[in-house]
């Protein structure tokens, strides 16, 4: 595996040592992406939680904050396979470091917005930035992590990441008490800033260029994957049956998701007129709960693998169980009438769409191999381009609806329902055969020098 950089060391040689304990400083990843996660999700949710005040400033409309939310999410989505791509090809610290200073510096500029037109590229050009952010984090746990330990990991960073979104309304209300809406995004901004510089003296890209991790731990890293060769078998990817399930999957659990980063707190304000506190707290709550949601996933894999005898089974099981639920508790919400009982339904279904999130991004990687970061990229591409839609189309159902919010959550139940089927088609263990042309298929390539 290519060193980070011409400057940097040579790897140090380990002595094997009889009994020797791995060391745990593959750990680290799993916190630098934590923190990433949870500045990801502060920066993402802060729009939707500004809204009012964003909207009353620039004299926005429903259509066109419904518009601002889908251009963030259309070229998050355009830019997906690129960037992890690039992570595939460069490795995921030059491509990370890129990313989140890209990002940061468009979420202080979107506090600089006069207007539609100026804060709808503000938000497409974030949503640029902030592309491949999750499919380099995929590839950078394929690199350090063994097999047994990913489905966990990502099922921490999807709890952080929900959590980061979850309190980010307390995070503005906050703010707010200090500063307009134009200077929190600039403080937003500086966020990652901080993450950029320790992020960077910290990662490698070859776990062997780190001279702290000896060599037991290098052992349980030896048949992750190298970096992909050059070029990329594209004609592999659109031909394999596994990878369009999962990327049609993700649209359905990604569509509805946009919900609660989006329309949420209005739906929550505009439904029940809530003094600030009450409304407040329930804000947090659905965004809390998926990600309890993504780590009862996580921590239930392997019991789960080992009570079905199969890891495809428990995956189909997490993954099944989750849209089948996340679908039920929208319609039980349509119901309801006590904000109490509503808002704790909605935040049930977030619960069961995150048990959907470490099982296909835990599939990713072990069906992916050295393209982990593009196969990623693809399916978080449409996903996110679910998520696009889903803004646009929920502003155009309440203007055609008259604000009626069940018919949104009645469209977001259905096409929970097409990602179940989805999951029962899906094989989300077995490596798919690369075979670019003159190079040996990846698959049967392994990281020899560690």
């Amino acid at each position: 595996m290519a060193s980070d950089s011409p400057k940097s060391p040579p790897p140090v040689e380990r002595p094997r040592v009889e009994g020797e304990k791995p060391t745990t400083v593959r750990h680290g990843v799993i916190g630098f992406a934590v923190a990433l996660s949870m500045i990801t999700y502060i920066d993402r949710v802060a729009l939707s939680n500004s809204r009012h005040q964003v909207a009353s400033a620039l004299h926005l409309n429903d259509l066109q904050m419904g518009s601002v939310f889908s251009a963030f999410a259309v070229a998050y989505a355009l830019f997906e396979i690129p960037s992890g791509f690039l992570g595939d090809r460069l490795g995921p610290r030059n491509v990370l470091l890129r990313i989140v200073v890209l990002w940061s510096i468009f979420t202080a500029v979107t506090g600089q917005a006069w207007n539609y037109i100026s804060l709808w590229l503000s938000q497409f050009v974030f949503g640029a930035g902030e592309a491949g952010c999750y499919p380099n984090i995929a590839r950078a746990f394929a690199i350090w992590l063994p097999q047994q330990e990913r489905v966990r990991a990502q099922g921490i960073i999807w709890m952080f990441s929900r959590w980061g979104g979850a309190f980010t309304p307390l995070l503005v209300a906050f703010l707010f008490q200090f500063m307009d809406w134009r200077m929190a995004f600039v403080v937003f901004g500086c966020l990652g800033a901080f993450w950029v510089f320790a992020f960077g003296l910290w990662f490698r890209d070859n776990p062997r260029d780190k001279p702290s991790v000896n060599q037991a731990e290098l052992d349980l890293l030896k048949d992750n994957a190298p970096p992909a060769p050059h070029g990329f078998p594209w004609r592999d990817l659109l031909a394999s049956k596994t990878v369009l399930l999962l990327c049609a999957q993700y649209f359905a659990v990604s569509f509805t998701w946009y919900f609660l980063i989006t329309w949420a707190p209005t739906f929550i304000d505009e439904r029940f007129h809530l003094d600030v506190t009450k409304s407040m707290w329930l804000k947090v709550l659905p965004l809390f709960m998926g990600g309890v949601g993504s780590i009862t996933c996580g921590l239930m894999s392997k019991p789960l693998a080992r009570w079905t005898g199969s890891l495809k089974r428990a995956r189909r099981i997490s993954a099944c169980t989750g849209f089948a639920g996340a679908s039920a508790f929208l319609i039980l919400a349509t119901m309801l009438h006590d904000p109490y009982l509503v808002v704790p339904a909605i935040a049930m279904s977030s619960f069961c769409n995150d048990l959907v999130m470490p099982a296909a991004w835990g599939a990713v990687m072990d069906i992916s191999g050295s393209y982990s970061g593009t196969v990623a990229g693809s399916m978080n591409m449409i996903g996110n381009l679910g998520g696009a839609l889903y803004g646009t189309a929920a502003g155009w159902v309440l203007q055609v609806s008259h604000r009626n919010w069940d018919y949104v959550l009645y469209m977001g139940a259905a096409v929970y329902i097409l990602g179940f089927i989805a999951w029962t088609q899906i094989d989300p263990v077995t490596p798919i055969t690369w075979a670019p042309r003159g190079v040996p298929s990846p698959e049967t390539q392994r990281i020899t020098e560690l």
